[in-house]
């Protein structure tokens, strides 16, 4: 017996027809199906575009956040630079103090070394009276051995220059005295003071009072006897105005 296919709706379709139709299907589905999927889909709608925008806030953090490691360093490198210049301004400063500190130094060195070295008259604002080698019976020798200064009795008596005394007290003729050895090594004498001031190995310096004039021993009136001398004994005198005008007195 022979069957034949039934005719109508319910005939399969051939394989040829089914093949079109399938392939016609995916292309369907790819281009509209998928599509309207994710359409219709709210949590895969919500996710695509968060899936293509969000690099945007993560670039904008990393260059927020370089921009303040890159500030936090610039100003690090400021603050570094700051103390590094206040600390050379310190040390400037410092090495500045310390030479202005020596210069004074130096200076008040040098001020003490030349007023050491300085000589003055025996009695400020005076003249010579009396010159060196006068005669007369008034001297034993027969000659002045030193020079008079013109002082009233009670005028201050000063070291002509640095030295050390060696000698004070009654010297016959000379009446109350003081010899000064001197820092060059010369001798100077006082004589016919009133007072004394100072004792023996007792420091001096120029300008100092060591007593006060006056007219003891062999005198006529107050006066200031000064004598220059080699040894601090009478007889070994020089001239005593070319001995301190030798040291820059102007006698």
């Amino acid at each position: 017996m022979a069957f034949t296919r039934a005719p109508g709706k319910h005939r399969r379709p051939s394989r040829t027809r089914r093949t079109t139709a399938r392939a016609a299907g995916v292309a369907a589905l790819a281009t509209t199906g998928v599509m309207g999927t994710l359409a219709a889909t709210p949590a895969l709608a919500a996710e695509a575009p968060a899936a293509q925008t969000g690099l945007t806030p993560v670039l904008t953090l990393r260059d927020s956040v370089a921009k303040q490691i890159d500030a936090q360093a610039a100003a690090q490198q400021q603050a570094a630079e700051e103390k590094a210049a206040e600390a050379a301004a310190r040390k400037a400063a410092a090495q500045k103090a310390k030479e202005e500190r020596a210069a004074k130094v130096r200076a008040a060195r040098e001020a003490e070394r030349k007023r050491l070295n300085t000589f003055v008259p025996p009695i400020a604002h005076s003249y010579v009276s009396t010159g060196y080698l006068t005669g007369g019976s008034l001297w034993s020798s027969g000659a002045h051995t030193g020079v008079d200064f013109h002082a009233a009795s009670g005028s201050t008596v000063l070291a002509v220059g640095l030295g050390t005394v060696v000698s004070t007290g009654w010297g016959g003729a000379y009446g109350n005295q003081i010899v000064i050895r001197m820092a060059d090594g010369m001798y100077t004498q006082y004589g016919h003071l009133s007072s004394i001031g100072v004792s023996v190995g007792q420091k001096v310096v120029p300008g100092q009072q060591i007593g006060l004039s006056g007219a003891t021993g062999n005198v006529t009136g107050p006066h200031l006897h000064f004598e220059a001398r080699t040894t601090p004994e009478y007889g070994s005198d020089v001239d005593p105005v070319a001995y301190l005008r030798k040291h820059g007195v102007n006698v």
